[in-house]
This record gives C-alpha cells, structure tokens and sequence, in this order.
C-alpha cells in the first residue's frame, strides 16, 4: 500500500474520534495564525488540513482566501460535507505534498502534523523548496516533538525540537516563535508537539 492508499484507507474506515490528531478547536494554530496580523484577504493554505477543523474556524474570523492540502480526496470530502455551501468558499487540492506545484503565492503556509510524515532527507528537502517559492510572508509548522510519538496511523515519523525545524528553514525563514505544547487525543493520551512560526526573510 503506497502513502496516497494509506491515507486514502484511513479516512475511509475512521471517524474523527477514532483518529488521535483530532482536534475540536486548533487553539495554538488559531493563535500563531492571529499573531501573524495578516488582513483577511491573505492567502492562506492548510497543508495535510484533511478533515481538520481549522478551516471551519478561518472562515468563520473572516479569512476569504482558503486553500486545503491533503494527499487524501476522501478526508477532503468530509471536509466538503460538514461545511455544506462553505465549503464552496474553500479551495481544495488533493495532493502528496512533495508532489504539489503551486499555481499562486501564499502569505501563510500554516502544516500541523503533515510534516513530520516525511522521513527521508530527500523529501524534506523537496518540502523546504517548495514553501520557499511559494510562501510570501509567515510559515507555521507543527510536528510531534522530541517527546511525542515515533508513529502515527502505523508510520514512521520525524520528530523535532526547536533547533531542528529551525534548521530545515533556515536558509529562507527567520523564527519568530516556538513553542511545545501537549495534545490531548481523542482517546484521552497525550502527544506532545513542537510548533514553530517563522517569517519569510526578504
């Protein structure tokens, strides 16, 4: 089963609850977001957003120009659905991350638990180059850190301290804030991640 079957798989069989990166209010995002001071005509895109409720929550602040990442059509279709007309607002691609070549420039590129997936140096690389070409102004990522788990959904996953994300986008992002916090599942344990907002250096 390649990545796109995997996940295509685990949104078919799961629900939200049965899920651990669940969230019924992304408060850190939402704040990192706010900080930025972006008017609400940026261009915003979720990466691995799936069925995450984020997106429910920009638009509700106001956000008009929504755009939703995930490798899986069928976690971006429960997305679709709990927005009802929503989600016509909303642009949606699905697509594997390392494979995605942006038509437009963001001011924020914002990726809660998309992209510690990535393992391989090649493909954090390909990652890095593709949010410095197309990324304006903020960039916001949150990864499991280097207290929180070594899998999620049955992969192997990438963690992270502050120093290690700030490495990877060093050579186009300045940091402006770190942060680690705990996720408490659906299923009541905990995870702890590693988030990080960076600016994009001119």
């Amino acid at each position: 089963m390649n990545t796109k079957e995997h996940w295509e798989s685990v949104y078919e069989k799961k629900s939200p609850d049965q899920v651990s990166w669940t969230q019924e209010m992304p408060e850190i995002s939402l704040r990192l977001i706010q900080e930025c001071h972006l008017p609400k005509t940026a261009k915003i895109i979720d990466i691995g957003g799936g069925d995450s409720k984020l997106v429910d929550f920009l638009l509700e602040e106001g956000y008009e120009n929504i755009t939703v990442l995930d490798i899986s059509a069928k976690a971006l279709e429960k997305a679709k659905k709990r927005l009802g007309k929503k989600a016509d607002n909303v642009q949606w691609i699905a697509s594997d991350i390392t494979s995605f070549e942006p038509k437009v420039t963001y001011d924020l590129w914002h990726d809660r638990a998309a992209f510690h997936f990535l393992t391989s140096k090649e493909k954090i690389r390909i990652y890095a180059t593709i949010a410095n070409k197309c990324v304006a102004e903020r960039l916001i990522i949150g990864t499991f850190s280097l207290q929180g788990p070594t899998k999620c959904s049955g992969l192997e996953i990438s963690q992270y301290d502050e120093n290690g994300l700030v490495k990877v986008f060093q050579s186009h992002f300045e940091k402006i804030n770190c942060l680690t916090i705990d996720h408490i599942t659906p299923f009541k344990t905990t995870q702890n991640f590693q988030f990080c907002s960076f600016k994009k250096l001119k």
